[in-house]
């Protein structure tokens, strides 16, 4: 019986200790949503001259610029922003 009893505190002993040694998941820091950026644009008003980067590079290795003032003249321009387009979420 007493060999028994024993074993028992020894099992209970190591479960406490194994218990005891398990890291605590650190708290992940909270997400704030983006804030859009204040504008006065109105429909129908002029964009405002503008630069973006693409994601092709170009004959010299370096990332492609395109500017908004470069389509002037021509008849349309659309801009296609795809979220999340080849990220995988």
């Amino acid at each position: 019986m007493f060999k028994k009893a024993l074993s028992f505190a020894l099992m209970l002993m190591a479960a406490a200790m194994a218990a005891a040694q398990t890291p605590t998941p650190t708290p992940t820091p909270a997400r704030t949503a983006p804030v859009a950026p204040h504008t006065n644009l109105k429909v129908g008003d002029k964009a405002p001259d503008f630069t973006l980067a693409s994601t092709a590079l170009g004959p010299d290795g370096k990332t492609l610029r395109f500017k908004l003032s470069d389509f002037k003249g021509k008849k349309n321009v659309v801009l296609a922003i795809y979220v999340l387009a080849f990220t995988g979420g």
